[in-house]
């Protein structure tokens, strides 16, 4: 009934996601559907024993830029700003030293943004919502940090309703709107967990590491080919393998399993030795380019086939 009510109002209020030269979908779908888990995270927070009022306030700027960017369709450069200037305000707030702020900004704009680009085929960015923040809650359990393991499950548990409409064939999709403080929080958590102690710099990166290398080394490729990098496509990897033929259920599959081995893999990591730790990221690293060589040769056959 409640996920009938949330359709219902998608469909009479929400922008329709029109198809374009960067979508794999056909028909039009309801968009912003996303603003239900970060208003259903928010509702969660309120029962913490502290409040994250400077996460919340990011976010909810975040929210409001985005949901204008979903209904009217902002310019690429003034979103980029007011988003430098939101997360800009929550590292300056959050950082023991200002020595990492510059890489940390530029760190936290791309990982906010590539969310967005990664949100793309039906249920991916769901499904890395709940495992991505879950593995957050769950190394922070085992850590004993107790307030940052209820401020991840939140996010997590937040996702599952959203997911259950966005799985293929899609009712609703996320938006703007929740890809992008999503993909705030995901990197403002991860850097939250690492100034506390809660685990090493390099965690966040593994356990989201199924959308920062899609998104990161296609933006490489773009940028390399000299192509209008900013103007949408269908250049991601998880895209290409939808094209050829998987299909929506096949494709979020295998990359729910690949969140599921990377997320698993960073939790076991974070009580490894340390020079185990370095021989397992060395490991996910050879995995990846072993992938995307994979992926790359296909579609060029691909490709050959239907020129």
């Amino acid at each position: 009934m409640v996920l009938g009510g949330l359709l219902t109002i998608g469909r009479r209020f929400l922008r329709l996601d029109i198809p374009n030269q960067r979508s794999v979908h056909a028909n039009p779908i309801p968009r912003s559907g996303g603003l239900a888990i970060v208003v259903g995270s928010w509702s969660g927070w309120t029962f913490l024993p502290t409040f994250p009022h400077v996460v919340f306030l990011c976010s909810l700027g975040l929210v409001l830029l985005s949901w204008l960017d979903d209904k009217y369709g902002l310019p690429v450069l003034p979103r980029l700003i007011v988003q430098a200037m939101v997360i800009a305000f929550f590292v300056s707030s959050s950082l023991n030293s200002f020595v990492w702020l510059p890489i940390i900004l530029v760190a936290l704009v791309w990982v906010t943004n590539l969310y967005n680009f990664m949100d793309g085929s039906d249920g991916l960015a769901g499904g890395m919502t709940i495992l991505g923040f879950g593995f957050y809650a769950a190394t922070a359990k085992l850590a004993g940090d107790q307030a940052f393991f209820l401020l991840s499950l939140c996010v997590s548990v937040g996702a599952i309703p959203f997911l259950v409409l966005n799985f293929h064939p899609a009712k609703i999709f996320m938006g703007d709107v929740g890809s992008i403080p999503l993909g705030f929080l995901a990197g403002a958590l991860g850097l939250m967990g690492w100034q506390q102690e809660v685990w090493p710099m390099w965690y966040p990166f593994l356990v989201f590491a199924p959308f920062i290398v899609d998104a990161s080394v296609t933006l490489l490729k773009r940028i390399i080919s000299r192509e209008k990098f900013w103007l949408p496509h269908r250049s991601h990897y998880y895209q290409r393998f939808l094209l050829m033929g998987a299909g929506h259920r096949y494709t979020f599959l295998v990359e729910f399993m690949l969140m599921l081995a990377c997320g698993c893999c960073a939790v076991a990591g974070v009580f490894l030795p340390e020079k185990a730790q370095y021989w397992m990221l060395a490991s996910w690293i050879v995995i990846y380019a072993i992938l995307a060589i994979i992926v790359d040769r296909r579609w060029r056959k691909f490709s050959h086939e239907f020129t």
